[in-house]
């Protein structure tokens, strides 16, 4: 678990200033979809762990009476921090710690969100957990993260480049792993709604080394017919393209 938070505040560290402006982690559209599944009240105390750079905070703030941050990088803080400044957000606290063991007391948070984080969760039963924990009696969680569908091969190949692509990565999970992880952990899951992107090659070897750059492509370029199929790629103006899957869920406490 060590060495896998510190390959997570490595990387990060080293990113953090790409997540700041990253179209996908600004994303609008799931954002409101996030809002939307979390339902905030304005008497509500929230908790975005795993935050990052804050974009899933700062948009839950205005709507929450506070908005607790957490992250185990310092870098993505910073930046989370000069973003709440410059938009003029004052109800967001920004704390350093780990989701594997959050500090924080039993069951005070109305609403915890978790978006985009949780494949690179070393061990997620434990972070379930711990965020059932944090949560009231009745509390909600929404999760947004990269997923795969319940094909073996689709599995096997998303894990595999998205490793390349990020060497913090531990697991995509499945719709179906994903039901059995939250009931497991105490949760009642209101909704699991699956959807896909259509993306270019370049969205997996941005910021990569050139050796794993290479290994992605060689991967993609060695998929077989119905590989390829499975896993849509297509050519679209000269440049590969290939599906990434997403899930976001609520649950409740």
């Amino acid at each position: 678990m060590e060495a896998q938070k510190h390959a997570v505040q490595r990387i990060f560290g080293e990113r953090s200033s790409f997540y700041t402006q990253s179209v996908v982690h600004k994303d609008p559209e799931v954002l409101a979809r996030v809002i939307k599944l979390a339902a905030p009240k304005l008497d509500w105390s929230a908790l975005d762990v795993a935050t990052g750079t804050g974009h899933t905070a700062l948009a839950l703030a205005p709507l929450v009476a506070n908005v607790t941050c957490i992250d185990i990088t310092p870098q993505m803080l910073e930046e989370a921090e000069n973003l709440a400044r410059k938009l003029g957000i004052s109800n967001m606290r920004l704390c350093r710690g780990d989701i594997h063991s959050l500090p924080f007391a039993d069951g005070v948070f109305d609403l915890v969100t978790c978006r985009r984080a949780a494949h690179h969760f070393s061990d997620i039963t434990r972070a379930l957990r711990e965020i059932g924990r944090v949560l009231k009696i009745g509390g909600r969680l929404v999760i947004d993260d990269r997923s795969v569908p319940e094909d073996d091969f689709v599995d096997s190949c998303m894990n595999m480049l998205d490793n390349l692509h990020d060497e913090s990565h531990v697991r995509e999970y499945r719709p179906s792993e994903w039901q059995h992880l939250l009931e497991s952990s105490g949760c009642t899951v209101d909704v699991i709604q699956p959807y896909t992107k259509h993306l270019p090659l370049t969205s997996l070897t941005a910021n990569v080394s050139l050796e794993n750059t290479q290994r992605i492509r060689s991967i993609v370029d060695g998929l077989k017919c119905d590989q390829r199929k499975a896993m849509n790629v297509v050519e679209k103006d000269g440049e590969v393209h290939l599906n990434h899957w997403f899930i976001m869920l609520s649950a409740h406490h």
